[in-house]
């Protein structure tokens, strides 16, 4: 193409020279400081598009790309990182193509047309235009053996892109269209898979699992905050005092007072681990005594003490407070100078774990908080306090009005609803980083290296750093005697960020005991989380956390229909007001099997949940069924609530149904309460039962009540 093409073509790029940069201007934002490398360099940076703190900076290595071809598929990869899809290439692809998609999209772009040269390169073929529809269809039938069929159509979307991309050069190399253009991608592509494969796979925590972590992460936010963030500040002390000490005879002299009792009596000098190893805590011998790092070394090894500290390692106790409680005992007898870095490291897990369960925010979305997102709410308007939301950025499907991708993502039209443990969480971030910054910037929390990272902590380091608080749990558990607060391993594998989103939804709609609810109130979440209509919080129209919520709300409610069919079809008894309602939605209600769901249920869930009247809720809480009809609802649902509040059930409700298993249940919760009533203070035992006389009333009720199927139908 001529250059006359390349001014009237806004979509043609010209070739570019040897000292070209890498991406151009017009696509490096204003606050991106990154390197930009040069069009003959052997690594491409692609860090100058990278807006997203949460993403990983990432670089092209043209070392596996063959010689033969290595001009023609760089100019196509300059050409797509500065360049634009036309629209009339895009507009029969689907609604999540895009013009420019983002640094990583285009990195595995590039190897997968590396991949296509090595292989051309292989068969004596050294040009682009020698890659004819005969070679496509031979690449094809080698490429996807053994491919998965969703991953088999992105790779021939990304070969595409390379046919496309070539004719948006001034030069083009004349590489041939792919078959499946014309032909259709159906016949190219493996089977499709069984469809337990093509299903979201992603599995809710287990409550065992997640109960124990949620009670410890919320305990270091709660109670043991205070304590670490000073022993932190004193540690950081201590280590400038010990950095700004000059050689003295007193400071010699104040080392051999302070050593030498220690290294007599055996108790040992104080040590701190490195490289899995004891070694003398040199900075904090220094800084309480005043000698210099250098005076520290040498009496070291002039007592041959680096064999000593393994022998008889001892503590480096810091002169802070210890405030914070385990149940009614504190948590330390000190705060140690050397377990201060990790217990920070633990601190900002811990405050990322209630974050990333308590929100329903995506990973990136935590990822990109900032100190100061989530201001004090204005004061109380009609008696009805202000809610805490957190404003931040989300990243997925963010693109311009052209089509292009946005790295740096976009602030949500609709806040989050922060709840206490949330603004906890967010409190405590904002004491470590700086005013601005990223709440989980990856400098300030790397607090044993402290190294200048870019943006925030990536995914892979805080899945290792959730593995390692999960540790750490474990251990302190049994240190303090709370074998039933230990984290077990999950059944699907590692606990992992993504599956905190989709554990909320489920834990919300299945509502299970034991520590899990000791440590927040999900009837209070599941109302937040139903002023959608009002609020417009996380709406649907942005597939916010309500989508998930309502899958989950809908395989429990289906789980609940078909514990009432097996329990009628084995001749249980019904009672209650909405008896009838609940036999019909029992018959009609499909049953699922698992966990795991088609992403193309959203929508069946939220139509399911819509059905308002037949759409049945166990609450074993009160020992019923709820038939929930909004209408009839006592328990004050909000508008456009498609769910019961559990939590406020109420006696009375036109939406009750019980089973003859319900009343055997309140039965023997009612001995439950007399046996607790038998060892309680007088009063305490009237009122506990007075409980269990109620439930047997209830029970007896029910008794007196209860038809069988055939009768109501």
């Amino acid at each position: 193409m001529t250059s006359l093409a390349v001014d009237l073509d806004p979509y043609i790029l010209p070739v570019p020279g040897p000292d070209s940069p890498v991406v151009l201007a017009q696509w490096i934002s204003p606050g991106n400081t990154h390197r930009n490398a040069r069009y003959s360099e052997r690594v491409w940076p692609l860090a100058p598009l990278i807006d997203n703190p949460g993403t990983k900076l990432i670089k092209i290595h043209w070392k596996n790309c063959p010689v033969p071809l290595l001009a023609q598929v760089r100019q196509a990869t300059w050409t797509m990182i500065n360049g634009r899809l036309r629209p009339t290439y895009l507009q029969d692809r689907g609604i999540r193509a895009r013009a420019r998609t983002s640094a990583s999209d285009m990195q595995g772009t590039c190897y997968e047309w590396m991949r296509l040269a090595r292989w051309l390169h292989k068969r004596r073929i050294s040009s682009l235009d020698d890659c004819t529809e005969e070679v496509w269809r031979a690449y094809a039938s080698e490429r996807f053996v053994n491919t998965a069929r969703a991953r088999a159509e992105l790779i021939c979307m990304r070969l595409s892109d390379l046919w496309a991309f070539d004719q948006l050069g001034a030069q083009p190399a004349g590489i041939a269209q792919p078959p499946w253009e014309t032909e259709g991608i159906d016949d190219f592509l493996p089977e499709a898979e069984s469809s337990a494969q093509a299903e979201n796979s992603t599995e809710p925590l287990d409550p065992q699992v997640l109960g124990p972590l949620l009670v410890w992460a919320i305990r270091f936010v709660d109670n043991f905050a205070d304590d670490i963030l000073a022993a932190w500040a004193e540690r950081q002390r201590l280590m400038s005092v010990a950095a700004a000490n000059r050689a003295s005879q007193e400071g010699w002299a104040a080392l051999g007072e302070f050593l030498l009792p220690l290294i007599r009596s055996g108790d040992g000098p104080p040590t701190v681990r490195m490289h899995g190893r004891r070694r003398l805590a040199r900075a904090y011998v220094s800084a309480l005594t005043g000698a210099s790092l250098g005076q520290v070394d040498r009496f070291a090894k002039q007592h041959r003490l680096s064999a000593l500290v393994n022998e008889s390692p001892g503590s480096c106790p810091l002169q802070t407070p210890v405030t914070g409680l385990i149940g009614e005992r504190s948590w330390r007898e000190h705060m140690d100078f050397d377990e201060a870095a990790e217990l920070m490291r633990h601190l900002g897990t811990a405050a990322a774990i209630i974050c990333l369960y308590l929100t329903g925010m995506r990973p990136q979305e935590v990822q990109g908080l900032r100190s100061g997102c989530c201001p004090a709410p204005a004061p109380a308007a009609d008696g009805i306090p202000g809610r805490h939301l957190i404003r931040s950025q989300h990243y997925k499907n963010v693109t311009d009005d052209d089509g292009n991708h946005i790295s740096a993502g976009e602030e949500r039209k609709v806040p989050w609803v922060a709840i206490t443990p949330v603004v906890h969480a967010i409190r405590t971030l904002e004491r470590i980083v700086p005013p601005g910054e990223l709440l989980f910037s990856a400098t300030h929390h790397d607090f044993v290296r402290q190294r200048n990272n870019h943006g925030a902590l990536k995914n892979a380091a805080l899945n290792q750093r959730v593995e390692d608080f999960a540790a750490w749990a474990n251990r302190e558990a049994q240190v303090q005697g709370l074998p039933k607060q230990v984290v077990p391993k999950d059944p699907h594998g590692a606990i992992g960020l993504g599956r905190f989103r989709r554990s909320l939804a489920w834990h919300i709609a299945r509502r299970p005991g034991g520590l899990i609810a000791l440590a927040i109130q999900y009837g209070h979440m599941r109302t937040m989380l139903d002023a959608r209509t009002s609020s417009r919080y996380g709406s649907r129209s942005r597939h916010g956390i309500h989508s998930v919520l309502d899958i989950e709300t809908a395989l429990a409610a289906a789980d609940t229909a078909a514990h009432l069919r097996d329990r009628l079809a084995a001749g249980e008894k019904v009672s209650g007001p909405a008896a009838r309602r609940a036999i019909t939605a029992a018959a009609t209600t499909p049953r699922f099997e698992g966990r795991i769901v088609p992403a193309t249920f959203a929508k069946k869930a939220a139509k399911f949940l819509a059905r308002d009247g037949i759409v049945l809720y166990d609450n074993p809480d009160a020992f019923l069924i709820c038939a929930f009809k909004h209408e009839n609802a006592l328990c004050e649902p909000e508008p456009g609530a498609t769910a019961p509040r559990q939590y406020a059930c109420t006696a009375g409700c036109g939406n009750t149904v019980r089973t003859d298993t319900h009343a055997a249940q309140m039965r023997g919760r009612a001995d439950e309460i007399d046996q607790l009533a038998a060892a309680s203070p007088e009063k305490v035992a009237k009122r506990l039962r007075i409980n269990a006389n109620n439930l047997r009333a209830t029970a007896d009720a029910h008794d007196a009540t209860a038809q069988t199927t055939k009768a109501l139908t």
